[in-house]
């Protein structure tokens, strides 16, 4: 099942294309990604380098001496993560336009995960438009509620 999917930064400044071969995405949990996101975790879908085609490329962070990260400057999106000498790398599920395509196969850097974020099932769970303060500000600053 090959075929193209799209994505990009939250400011639309950045955008790519890739062709992917399936919908296999995995979680990292490794301190770096933590640090470089601000998250418990990362969603990743790994991709062959050569198949995807940058509109702009995005900016890039050497954050450490085997490895880069692709972000916005202007949003700052997290966007990639590759090797310094790899034919591949990682683009964020969240960067993604269709996200929920994507289906978590596996945990990578077990070692830095935290349990108590993996199953949240059991908490209560609130929708944007049932805030009314938020819906307010939204409201007041666009007229709507985003996407």
């Amino acid at each position: 099942m090959e075929e193209d999917a799209t994505g990009g930064c939250q400011c639309g400044r950045i955008r790519y294309r890739v062709r992917i071969e399936n919908d296999d995405a995995y979680l990292c949990h490794c301190r770096m990604c933590q640090r470089a996101t601000g998250g418990v975790s990362i969603a990743f879908k790994g991709v062959a380098k050569a198949n995807v085609t940058w509109e702009r490329e995005p900016d890039r962070y050497r954050s450490s001496p085997i490895a880069e990260r692709g972000f916005c400057r202007e949003c700052g999106t997290p966007l990639t993560f590759e090797f310094l000498d790899g034919e591949n790398l990682d683009l964020t599920i969240g960067s993604f336009d269709a996200p929920d395509r994507f289906q978590p196969r596996h945990n990578y850097a077990v070692e830095s995960l935290h349990e108590q974020w993996l199953d949240t099932t059991a908490l209560p769970r609130y929708r944007t438009e049932d805030n009314p303060n938020v819906v307010k500000r939204w409201m007041d600053a666009i007229g709507r509620l985003p996407d």
